[in-house]
């Protein structure tokens, strides 16, 4: 079972004092210190809090977010306009291309106080809809874990008006990835709001409308708004908790690039039976390339690919302290041994990574035929890290492509190429739109959020601190234009299914999520 927030005193006898004193004090009094660092929001009023605004998440995830369709985008920025503005946010659509960004900043900014950025996303991945165990991935649905293990839909009415089970989970698109967070957002904000008191730093949110297309303008967006978005630093709630389900602080992603190894033979395919041992195979030779390029272990073999990743000893302390069971990880991916790119899972997402994505040549199956292709295809993507950019990762494994014996081409050889040189193949390769990016672990913004969750949920267990994620959001993009420190600080549970069919958020993590935002706006810094 997911471990369960709960709030911690310095002693168990203190910790059932102070319960058995919240019980008979009346809800207002639970708020006293006006938004003043160290103000805990109490599960139960967490809970209270989440479930008034749940009629409004599931109106939102009805609403189709599919980062590709600007009209369905402009709707679910006009919706959460009225919706922060209705909490009495100013609001401002940033245009980006017919798909704006949605700005909001909450009232009564003090210069005294710090301000803090909150990054999401309103927008969502494509859906299947036959892949979905439901109606449709755009009418959320309310479900449990019956006792075989699978979920069974359930009666939603329970879920706005009575007692909550906090196992019982959301399934819709965009219900953990990121439409959750957002409402948790608001909910912390409803809060904070009936206490009658002021948050401890001043709050501006930008909510980024084609995350999922790798947000290809955001940097154009936020230079041409810099003085709007001016702040101190800023937090980032998406991806998912650790999987222990404890309070999680994130100090880095890694970025994405997507390459293209093409690898040429004849000018068309060729009768297997007239010229086999005679033409050459791309698909042979495109398969020896990729494994020149790679050891058994799972290493890559370009020279110079991880030479620039240092990893200090206080790095490496931090990652052993992060609670990965990696025995449950390798059964859970159905693997015998993992590559041994680092000591363990947490070391092995500090490196750049080469993965081959897709292969094509010919056909198979069914359309198979008797043929030596004419060429062969390999669709790769390439995990960054700060000190790996694209520009340096690519020219290594440009120059390890020719020193496989290739001539590189930009486009379809020519004639004259091919009468000159026996190996040919075009290797291209773009960013995505979002870098590395990493923030030191020592920094105010990490002192902040750490103190203010071991304040809200107590020190034991701690939260969990992880060095980087292998997972891409635009942190890099944000930090270029505002050059201010960052830290991620995902909600929601680890199994979410983001990205695929049955995306759910679990209605336990959505409480939790209000009492962290809720905990981080009322602690200064």
């Amino acid at each position: 079972m997911p471990f369960e927030f709960t709030s911690t005193a310095s002693s168990s006898q203190t910790r059932r004092r102070r319960r058995s004193l919240i019980a008979l004090l009346p809800a207002a009094c639970l708020f006293m210190g006006h938004g003043a660092a160290g103000t805990e929001l109490a599960p139960a009023e967490a809970e209270r809090y989440a479930q008034a605004t749940y009629r409004e998440y599931f109106e939102l995830l009805s609403l189709p977010d599919d980062a590709t369709v600007a009209e369905d985008i402009r709707k679910n920025v006009d919706w959460l306009e009225l919706t922060f503005r209705k909490r009495g946010f100013t609001t401002r659509q940033l245009p980006n291309n017919g798909k704006p960004m949605l700005y909001a900043e909450y009232p009564g900014s003090d210069p005294a106080r710090k301000t803090v950025l909150f990054y999401m996303h309103l927008d969502g991945q494509p859906v299947i809809p036959a892949q979905w165990a439901q109606k449709s991935p755009w009418t959320p649905v309310l479900k449990r874990r019956t006792d075989r293990g699978d979920w069974e839909e359930i009666d939603a009415a329970p879920l706005f008006n009575g007692p909550l089970d906090p196992e019982w989970r959301v399934f819709a698109r965009a219900s953990a990835d990121d439409k959750g967070p957002i409402m948790m957002l608001l909910a912390a904000i409803d809060a904070l709001k009936a206490s009658g008191g002021q948050p401890a730093i001043n709050v501006k949110v930008i909510l980024d409308s084609e995350e999922e297309k790798g947000s290809p303008y955001i940097d154009k967006v936020m230079q041409a708004h810099r003085d709007l978005l001016r702040c101190d630093a800023f937090v980032i709630h998406d991806g998912p908790m650790h999987a222990t389900n404890r309070p999680t602080l994130v100090f880095g992603n890694r970025g994405a690039a997507d390459a293209r190894l093409t690898v040429y033979g004849a000018k068309v395919p060729l009768h297997s039976g007239h010229y086999g041992n005679y033409a050459p195979n791309p698909a042979q030779r495109l398969a020896s390339l990729l494994a020149s390029m790679k050891d058994d272990q799972g290493r890559v073999t370009v020279p110079g690919y991880y030479d620039r990743v240092r990893i200090g000893e206080a790095d490496r302390r931090i990652m052993a302290a992060v609670p990965d069971d990696e025995t449950e990880l390798k059964r859970r991916l159905g693997i015998a041994r993992a590559d041994g790119v680092g000591a363990n899972y947490q070391e092995a997402m500090q490196y750049p990574s080469l993965n081959v994505r897709g292969m094509a040549s010919a056909a198979v199956g069914d359309k198979v035929a008797n043929i030596v292709p004419d060429k062969a295809v390999a669709e790769m993507d390439l995990r960054t890290t700060p000190d790996s950019d694209a520009p340096y990762l690519g020219k290594l494994i440009e120059a390890h492509i020719e020193k496989q014996g290739y001539h590189l081409v930009k486009d379809a050889p020519t004639d004259e190429e091919r009468s000159r040189y026996d190996k040919l193949a075009s290797f291209t390769y773009r960013s995505e739109g979002a870098n590395a990016a990493a923030s030191p672990i020592d920094t105010p913004i990490g002192q902040w959020a750490y103190k203010a969750l071991i304040d809200t949920f107590g020190a034991t267990p701690e939260p969990v601190r992880i060095r980087m994620v292998g997972g891409t959001v635009p942190t890099a993009e944000i930090v270029r234009v505002l050059q201010v420190p960052f830290v991620l600080i995902p909600l929601v549970n680890a199994d979410n299914n983001q990205h695929a069919a049955n995306e759910n958020l679990r209605m336990g993590n959505y409480v939790s999520g209000v009492r962290t935002v809720y905990g981080l706006m009322t602690h200064g810094f």
